[in-house]
C-alpha cells in the first residue's frame, strides 16, 4: 500500500469508526480548511520547514476528507480530483506539454486566464474571484484581473495622485458631516491604497499582516512592562501607555 492509499484507508476507517469524523459535512469542514490554510501561510512566513511539512499534511487531509464525503454521495472520488487537476495543468501549460516555445511568464499568465475564461464559460473576467476571500486580498485580485487586459494605471505615481484625490473627497464628506459618503470615500481610499501597493509589486494582505504582527510585538512589550497584570493595564494612563509604546519602538527595532 503506497502512502496515498494508506491515507485514503485511514480516512475511510475514521468515517466508519470515529463519531466526530462520521458526523462531519462539507459545510462543517469549511472552517478547518480555512484555518489550515492560514497555518500553512504562517509556517511559510516563519520559514519553519518542519511546521510547513505538517501543515501541508493537514491541508492534504482536508482534500481527502472532502473527497471521501463526495464519494459516499456518489459525486466524485479522490482519484477524480487528482485526474481533474492533472488534466487542467496539462491543458493550461501548452508551453511545457505541447512545446509551445518563446513564452514569457506574463504571456503564460495571460494564456492561463484566457483558458479559464473559455473553459468555465465565464461572462466576466472577475467571476472567478470568490466573495468569501478577505476583502484586502480580494481587492488586489480584482485589480490584477483588470490590469491583465490593460485596465490599469501606468505607474505607482499616478495611483498616489488618485490616493490624494480620494483623501480630499473624504475630508470634504467629513466637513459636510455626510456619514454615508464619508464611509464610501474611506472604502474608495482603501481600494486605491491597495492599488498603489500592487503597483509597487507588494501584497497588501502581507503588508497588513506585518503591521498586525508589529502591533502585537509592541503591545506585548507594554504588557510585559506591566507584569502582564490586566488591572495595571486598565489603570495605566494613556500617557504612560504611549511612553511604553515609544520605548518598545526603540528597544525592539
Amino acid at each position: 500500500m503506497d502512502k496515498i492509499d494508506q491515507l485514503l484507508h485511514i480516512m475511510s476507517r475514521l468515517r466508519r469508526e470515529c463519531p466526530w469524523d462520521a458526523r462531519q459535512t462539507h459545510e462543517s469542514l469549511k472552517r478547518y480548511l480555512l484555518e489550515e490554510t492560514y497555518e500553512v501561510m504562517e509556517a511559510i512566513d516563519s520559514k519553519s520547514w518542519e511546521a510547513l511539512k505538517c501543515e501541508l499534511g493537514d491541508i492534504l487531509l482536508q482534500v481527502v476528507f472532502h473527497s471521501a464525503l463526495a464519494e459516499e454521495e456518489n459525486k466524485f472520488s479522490f482519484n477524480d480530483v487528482v485526474e481533474a487537476i492533472s488534466r487542467k495543468m496539462i491543458k493550461r501549460h501548452p508551453h511545457v506539454f505541447n512545446k509551445e516555445k518563446g513564452l514569457t511568464a506574463e504571456k503564460v499568465q495571460q494564456n492561463w486566464e484566457k483558458q479559464k475564461h473559455k473553459e468555465e464559460s465565464r461572462r466576466s473576467l472577475l467571476q472567478g474571484i470568490s466573495p468569501a476571500m478577505p476583502a484586502l486580498l480580494r481587492a488586489q485580485r480584482l485589480q490584477e484581473k483588470a490590469a491583465a487586459v490593460g485596465f490599469d494605471w501606468s505607474s505607482a505615481a499616478q495611483v498616489k495622485e488618485k490616493l490624494r484625490e480620494e483623501w480630499l473627497e473624504f475630508l470634504e464628506a467629513e466637513r459636510l458631516a455626510q456619514t454615508s459618503p464619508e464611509r464610501e470615500e474611506l472604502g474608495d481610499m482603501l481600494f486605491t491604497l491597495v492599488n498603489y501597493i500592487r503597483k509597487k509589486e507588494w501584497v497588501a494582505e502581507e503588508l497588513l499582516q506585518q503591521a498586525n504582527n508589529k502591533f502585537i510585538t509592541r503591545f506585548n512589550y507594554i504588557e510585559k512592562k506591566l507584569n502582564h497584570d490586566v488591572e495595571k493595564l486598565h489603570e495605566a494612563s494613556l500617557e504612560e501607555l504611549d511612553r511604553l509604546w515609544d520605548q518598545a519602538k526603540k528597544e525592539i527595532e
